[in-house]
This record gives structure tokens, C-alpha cells and sequence, in this order.
């Protein structure tokens, strides 16, 4: 009832900002979802389609707007703000893990600051700031680590005692609690009240909105949007944003070109109480339990508290649709150990009286963050959905980059880890949805120590060794749905403490890595990297070199069977993708790429090769697996299985040629391992897979052969300072800043895409250095381990983030990887970043509040720290990726 007025009240002063609305629209008395007329008809043609009418739709239209787009149909099945958005708890929080998200946090709490003062709409906005609780040191060490991040932003935050939040929250039981983080500038706002206040001045900047109006599905030609059908007709236009809610993902597979939107409802409950009998303060702070799974609320003098249970229930799989989301069934036995939960935290909320227990459906993706961006199959089709229970707190700034993207051709920040594209079409399926959201809904509130993996949905691609690693001891991790192997656990380890083991600090593997790192640098390992993307790229004629040498920065036109590493940029010189490519003809080349580039890479390089029919582009990464043979006697494993030389005169570093291994025909074998290490790539037909690995574990046994596993890979590649795609490198990060020039042939007589960019680097300078980190005063058995993200200090001075890290077990130090910008201390100006900027400067890596010495270099560090030293092979061309 209180929902409903507080929606009515909203209306009133929607009504009342718009006279030109009034006009428009019909009565909005009827919650019913049957016809009524429409005084207004739909245009006949748009440039941009919007369907839904909630915080993200309406968020998307505004920004749209503000862009200078005027020629904007929004479309709302029902009302605006009817949605999920009506029963939002309205709770604007800043303490997010992912950058990308928590910078569109700060930004929606600051436009929801103003959105009242620009539209003249109420949108209750109240600065109350949150609290969130500890109730162990992992909480606190999680929570200190956020609080590091938010304070390098400018968003004010402090890590306060138990005492602290009884002062700042009297009601609250601390005798649990270790400490907790305080972010003074979190937000409550009425969500609907937002979305009507974002539709207003969209309205007001020519944006047309229709209510009660359906789109049945969306019409494309030739693999771009041309239109929209609706039940009131069709509209023209050259872009759709599906912004439906738990509905997008019936309304992307509605069409006769399915567009894939993973995401997944699930019942969400809070309670609502009559006010105290001494009313809560409208400024009291909200209160975030993680421990507790619980989140605490004013609400009109009372209390409004919901939580992520462990046992969520998914609802609406078989994808049944309703025009107004009504609140659904109350289930008190299901939401008991919340309210347990919630009066322990608050013990004088006993006698409290209740007014209602609201029962709410909330969309949740399979890995915990939200969906945006433009469809890897359907050019113009844009998605912003999926928002885990955060909408309210990312609405604003999702909106915002979604918009830019449509606008600009790109977002103003890297937002790869919200991309549509980082998901397949193995995560669409309706079951793995269900499974994977029971996992993901608990997971919002539980710890989430570094390199934890999701357990649903797992065993969903595989390489063809997977029940022989498996045999053997391989611990497995996740990517983009493919199994990868972690570590190989030795004989007679405990295998139950090793997967149980969750920590911040020094891990139970260290040792096992050790061992395998060791194995990498002195004899000989193997690791299945199955998992790579790979396409080949071919051509009747010279189509393939002349698409690909302008698609790529580097020399492509090399003799047959030499490999190239080279980047994919954009028209900024930023990495869309990092890469090696073989010539394998005259007029076909073989592609590798990170695992997670398959429809992100697909997609670019469908949109921007040539409609010829004498050009095909294949993805054969289903036909290869891929095993990385590396050590100083890969050489003769490899020689005895083959017969043939592979000395250096006869297989020269960067080099690929296709030989028998075995009995095996057709192994395509490159010099490569992507860690710097001595050894070779080896791609073989999956049909030959389990023979080529029983050969070459047999004939290694005598050279000291063993299987390793990602970690150490990753502890290689770090300590010779390669950097990964997705991680290291970005969409915002060009060759120039990360070392890689070696990599540009800025005159190799053709043009390419991203060089105006790179030639005015090299004229004028880079803003960002990528650097190397050597820890020189941390103690790794005692102290907290940089994993990624740590500020950066240099001179006491914040200047950038890690973006990698791992330990050296060849430097016995830990070694970050991260960006250096160079500010005017003044002014604040971006300044270049000279290589005496880097060098002269004293660093510090801050890890949960903690700051620790370290030097930094740009280039690889030899093995000065260490008792051992030896003459390091380093593969200068040669990077991981994953």
C-alpha cells in the first residue's frame, strides 16, 4: 500500500512537470494491463527504439538525449517504472569490487544529487551514507581493499571500530562485528521517482515515450536492425536498445535473429515495518551486513531490510510474461533466517509491528555483473540489462556509457568486463541460467577471496585430455565456459583442505607451483591450452593479407610459416585484441587469441572485413587442441618424437611448420611458449590429441617431463613482464604505453586501423606507462598478497592501479604489473609520462590500507635478488594470453 502511494504521489508530480505528457499519454489509474486508447500514434520511423520504461531505459533515453540524439521512441509495455524499478529498495552504495562498476556508481549518485533540481521532480534523494559490516578479518581485509579503492577516487571513506557504529547507528548489536567501512556520500532515493525524473527531461529534450505499447520482436536485414514491430505497428529505425528488464531475454530470442542476453529472474524479498516508536532518523546510515547476508534501511521512520539467502528460487524459467510486475507471494518460512539475521543485528526490532513482506522478481547474470553493450550478431542492436540487484546504484552511470557507446562508437571507460560479448551462446541455455543464479544470488553477500570459481555449470567445454589431467590431479578454473587446468596436486596431498582453502594471504598451492615453475625453467612441462581462440583467416587471392594488414598493426606480409605478434586496435590505438597470427600460405593465416575473444574477436572482424565471397574467416578453436611444451628440454622431447632438427637453424624463434608427432600428421608446431620460456606451442587436430600427449609424457619421462598448470604459466609471464588482454591491455591502452612499439610497423606501406593515433603518440608522448613492480619490504608468508587492483604511490603521490600480479619464484618477490599516469600536483593536468618520471620516482603498492616499498622498472628485471643466477632466455615477442 505504502509502495503504491509513494508511485501515485510520483505520478502527481510527473502530471504536474508535464502538461505536454498529459496530452500524450492516457489515465494511469488502471493498474490493468487491458487496452485503452492512444491518443497519440506511434512515429513511423526513429533513429533509436528503447523498450522499457524502467531505471535503465529511461536512464539510456536521458543520456541519449543529452548527447544531442533527439529522434528517440521509448517503449513501455505497461507504465513507466512499473517494473523491477517500482520495487527497488532505492539504495545507492559506492563500495563495489569492479572499477568499471563502482565508477558508475559514483557517477549515478551524483546525477541523482541533481536530477531534482534539473527536472523539478521529487526523487527523495537523501544523503544518509552506509555502513558495511565485519564480522572476521577476511571481511575486514575485503572490505579494507574496497576502502582503498573508493579513497584513490575521491570518494570519502574510512575504515571505522565497532564503537563508531553504535555512535553512528545506536539500534545496531556490534558484539559480532571486528570492524567495518564507512562511506559517508552513499544515497537512498525513491527509484521510480528517479526513472520518472530521467524520463522528464528526456521528454522535455524531444525524446517521444509510449506507455502501454509491446514490441513483439525486432526486424533485421542483412545482419542489422531495420525496425521494430509493436502490437499499435511498426517503426523504422537503425537502432534497438533492449533495456526489458528479466525480460530481455524472451525479447532477444523473439526475433528471427536470436540475440543471446544471459541473464535470469530470481524471487527477491524485504520486509517493510511501521515506524519505531522513537521514528528513525531520515538520515540514519544503511546498513550492509555481508556476513548477516542482509542489508538495514530506513524506511519513513521505520525499517525497510532484504537479503540474498542461500537458497534463492528462481522463477519464470519457462519465460512467462505479465505487462506490470505484481508483488508476489509472501514466504515467511523462506525468508526466516533473514529475519533472523535481522533482528540479531537489531534486538529491539522485536516488538516491532510489520506491514508487509514484499516478494519481488530481480535479474541476475552468470557471473555477478551487469550486461551492456551492442550485440556480437545483430549490428545496432544495443542491450542494457542484468543488473544483480544493483539497478538503482548503476543505472545512472550504465545509461551513460551505454549512450556514449551508441554516440561515439565507444564508452568513455573500459567496460569489457560488463560486454555483452564476454558471454557465448553456451550461456544462454535456460537450464544453466537456473542452476547458475541459485550460485550467483549467495554469492552477492559471500566472501570472495581472489581466484575463487564459480561450481555451477562447470564440465561445459573441455579439452579431449580433461579425464586424463583430471586422473592425474588437475585442479580446474573456469574461462569463457572452458576448463583450465590451475595446478596438478601431488600424490598423497590432501586434496579437501586444498579446495577448501580461501585466504587473502599466502595460498596452501604456493608450494605446488613452486615445483611446477621450477620444473618450466630446468627440465620440461606441459600445459594443455586448449582453450585458446583460433580462427583461420583465407582467400583465393590476396584478400586475407590486404583485410588483415589493415586490421592489424604489425607486418603481416612475412614468408611463409613465420609468426607474427601483433594487436587488433581501435581508431584510438587502444588493444581490441592481442594476438598471434602464423602465415601458413601465401593466402591463409592461422590466429590465436585469449580465450575470451571468441565474439568479441569474431564480431570485429565480421564487421570490418570485406562482404567478398573469395574471403573466409573460420573459427576452428573446437578442432585444435593446444599444448604449450615448455623448458629447456622441450627441444629434445619434441626432436625424438618427430624426427626432424629443431635446432635453432632449422625452427628459429617465432616460427610455425607442420610435422608428424607420433604417428600423428598435420601438428602444427610454433616456437612459442607466451612466457618467455624456451619451448614450442603444439596445435594438433582433436582427434589426435590423446596420442600426442601420451607420446610426449612417455618420451619426457627421461628428461624430468610433468604437467603444470595456469599458475605457473601466470607466475612466467609476469616475472618477464608480459602482459594479457583483459586484464594487462584494454580497448584504452595503445603499443605505445605498455612497451610494445616492436609490435607497430607504422610504415609498412598501407594504412591501418588506429596509426593517426599511434603516430601522434610517438610525436607528442604517452599519459600512462605500463610498469614493473617488485615488492622489496613484504614478507610473503605474513603479510597480504597484491592479487590486482592495489593503488599505486609514487612520492607519496596516487598514480595509477596493478592490473596483474603473481609471485616470482625466480625473484623470490612478488612482482605487480600496473599503469603510471603523471599529474600536475597544481593544476591536476595530465602530464607525459618520460621514462625519468618513472625511474626517479619512490613506489609504494598499497594492499588493504597497507602501502609496501617497491622498484619499479620498465623492462624485465634479471635475477638480482636471488643467489641464483643464471642467463635468462627471454622471448622478447612473446606474450600470454588467456
Amino acid at each position: 500500500v505504502a509502495g503504491m502511494f509513494l508511485r501515485l504521489l510520483s505520478d502527481v508530480r510527473w502530471q504536474a512537470a508535464n502538461p505536454k505528457w498529459r496530452r500524450m499519454t492516457c489515465s494511469r489509474r488502471s493498474t490493468s494491463s487491458t487496452a485503452e486508447p492512444h491518443p497519440v500514434s506511434l512515429p513511423a520511423q526513429a533513429q533509436v527504439v528503447i523498450c522499457g520504461g524502467g531505471i535503465m531505459g529511461t536512464s539510456v533515453a536521458y543520456h541519449l538525449s543529452k548527447l544531442g540524439w533527439k529522434d528517440i521512441v521509448l517503449l513501455e509495455q505497461g507504465r513507466l517504472a512499473a517494473g523491477t524499478t517500482r520495487f527497488c529498495a532505492g539504495i545507492v552504495s559506492t563500495a563495489r569490487h569492479v572499477s568499471v562498476e563502482l565508477k558508475m556508481a559514483d557517477y549515478s549518485n551524483k546525477l541523482y544529487q541533481q536530477l531534482e533540481h534539473e527536472t523539478g521532480i521529487q526523487t527523495g534523494y537523501m544523503k544518509t551514507g552506509s555502513i558495511s559490516l565485519a564480522q572476521t578479518q577476511d571481511r575486514l581485509i575485503s572490505l579494507k581493499r574496497i576502502a582503498s579503492s573508493l579513497n584513490v577516487m575521491g570518494i570519502p571513506c574510512e575504515i571505522i571500530t565497532p564503537k563508531q557504529v553504535a555512535q553512528l547507528h545506536p539500534l545496531i548489536n556490534i558484539h559480532d562485528l571486528v570492524g567495518a567501512m564507512y562511506v559517508p556520500e552513499d544515497a537512498l532515493v525513491s527509484s521510480a521517482s528517479v526513472s520518472l525524473a530521467l524520463a522528464t527531461a528526456a521528454s522535455r529534450n524531444g525524446v517521444q515515450i509510449h506507455e502501454r505499447t509491446s514490441v513483439s520482436h525486432v526486424v533485421v536485414q542483412k545482419g542489422r536492425v531495420t525496425g521494430v514491430e509493436t502490437d499499435r505497428g511498426q517503426i523504422q529505425c537503425q537502432y534497438f536498445v533492449n533495456c526489458a528488464g528479466q525480460w530481455a531475454y524472451e525479447l532477444g530470442h523473439s526475433g528471427e535473429e536470436p540475440v543471446n542476453i544471459p541473464l535470469h529472474a530470481c524471487e527477491h524479498f524485504y520486509l517493510l515495518t511501521h515506524p519505531l516508536k522513537e521514528p528513525l532518523a531520515s538520515s540514519i546510515p544503511t546498513i550492509v551486513d555481508h556476513d548477516g547476508r542482509i542489508y538495514i534501511r530506513n524506511w519513513q521512520g521505520g525499517i525497510l531490510s532484504g537479503g540474498f539467502e542461500k537458497n534463492p528460487k528462481p522463477l519464470f524459467t519457462e519465460g512467462r510474461n505479465q505487462l506490470e510486475i505484481q508483488n508476489l507471494q509472501e514466504d515467511w518460512d523462506h525468508f526466516e533466517p533473514l529475519l533472523s539475521a535481522l533482528l540479531r543485528r537489531m534486538p529491539d526490532l522485536e516488538a516491532l509491528q510489520i506491514m508487509q513482506l514484499v516478494n519481488c522478481p530481480e535479474s541476475f547474470t552468470p557471473d555477478m555483473r551487469c550486461i551492456m553493450g551492442e550485440s556480437p550478431t545483430v549490428r545496432g542492436y544495443f542491450v542494457l540489462a542484468g543488473m544483480n540487484s544493483a539497478g538503482i546504484s548503476y543505472g545512472g552511470g550504465a545509461g551513460k556509457y551505454l549512450a556514449e557507446w551508441m554516440v561515439n562508437g565507444y564508452p568513455s571507460e573500459n567496460v569489457w568486463p560488463l560486454d555483452l560479448k564476454r558471454f557465448g551462446t553456451l550461456q544462454s541455455s535456460r537450464t544453466f541460467l537456473r542452476h547458475r543464479v541459485m550460485e550467483v544470488m549467495p554469492l552477492i553477500c559471500d566472501l570472495k577471496v581472489p581466484r575463487w570459481d564459480f561450481q555451477t555449470g562447470r564440465q561445459l567445454r573441455t579439452s579431449p585430455l580433461y579425464d586424463r589431467l583430471d586422473a592425474q590431479g588437475a585442479r580446474w578454473m573456469e574461462k569463457h565456459g572452458f576448463e583450465r587446468v590451475k595446478y596438478f596436486v601431488p600424490p598423497g596431498k590432501d586434496l579437501l583442505d586444498l579446495d577448501q582453502s580461501k585466504t587473502f594471504y599466502k595460498p596452501d598451492w604456493f608450494d605446488i607451483v613452486r615445483s611446477e615453475v621450477k620444473c618450466c625453467k630446468e627440465a620440461v612441462c606441459v600445459i594443455d591450452m586448449s582453450s585458446f581462440t583460433k580462427f583461420e583467416i583465407s582467400s583465393t587471392g590476396d584478400q586475407a593479407l590486404e583485410s588483415l594488414q589493415y586490421l592489424f598493426s604489425n607486418d603481416l606480409d612475412v614468408p611463409v610459416g613465420h609468426v607474427v605478434h601483433t594487436g587488433m586496435l581501435n581508431e584510438k590505438g587502444g588493444y581490441e585484441n592481442d594476438c598471434s597470427i602464423a602465415r601458413l600460405s601465401k593466402r591463409s593465416f592461422f590466429m590465436i587469441s585469449p580465450t575470451d575473444q571468441q565474439v568479441h574477436c569474431w564480431a570485429w572482424l565480421k564487421n570490418r572485413l570485406p562482404n567478398d565471397s573469395n574471403l573466409t574467416v573460420e573459427d576452428v578453436t573446437w578442432k585444435y587442441t593446444a599444448l604449450n611444451l615448455i623448458g629447456p628440454r622441450a627441444v629434445d622431447v619434441l626432436s625424438e618424437l618427430s624426427y626432424a632438427p629443431i635446432t635453432p637453424e632449422h625452427f628459429p624463434s617465432l616460427f610455425c611448420k607442420e610435422m608428424s608427432v607420433g604417428y600423428a600428421n598435420g601438428i602444427r608446431v610454433m616456437s612459442i611458449t607466451h612466457t618467455g620460456e624456451p619451448g614450442f606451442m603444439l596445435y594438433i587436430p582433436i582427434e589426435y590429441a590423446l596420442h600426442v600427449y601420451n607420446e610426449v609424457m612417455n618420451m619426457g619421462q627421461k628428461y624430468g617431463i610433468r604437467n603444470a598448470g595456469y599458475y605457473a604459466l601466470r607466475s612466467l609471464r609476469i616475472e618477464k613482464f608480459f602482459a594479457f588482454w583483459g586484464q594487462d591491455l584494454d580497448a584504452f591502452t595503445t603499443p605505445m604505453e605498455c612497451g610494445r612499439e616492436f609490435q607497430v610497423k607504422l610504415e609498412k606501406g598501407m594504412q591501418f586501423v588506429g596509426q593517426e593515433a599511434l603516430l601522434e603518440q610517438k610525436q607528442n608522448g604517452v599519459y600512462k606507462r605500463f610498469t614493473m613492480f617488485i615488492l622489496e619490504d613484504h614478507d610473503t608468508d605474513m603479510d597480504l598478497w597484491p592479487w590486482w587492483g592495489e593503488p599505486i604511490f609514487r612520492n607519496g603521490r596516487y598514480v595509477g592501479k596493478t592490473t596483474s600480479s603473481a609471485y616470482s619464484y625466480t625473484l623470490e618477490r612478488h612482482v605487480c604489473l600496473g599503469f603510471v599516469q603523471h599529474f600536475d600536483e597544481k593544476t591536476g593536468e595530465e602530464l607525459v609520462v618520460t621514462t625519468d618520471f618513472i625511474n626517479q620516482g619512490e613506489y609504494e603498492i598499497d594492499i588493504a590500507g597497507q602501502r609496501f616499498q617497491a622498484k619499479a622498472k620498465l623492462y624485465p628485471f634479471s635475477s638480482l635478488f636471488t643467489h641464483r643466477r643464471r642467463k635468462d632466455e627471454v622471448e622478447l615477442s612473446g606474450y600470454q594470453r588467456e
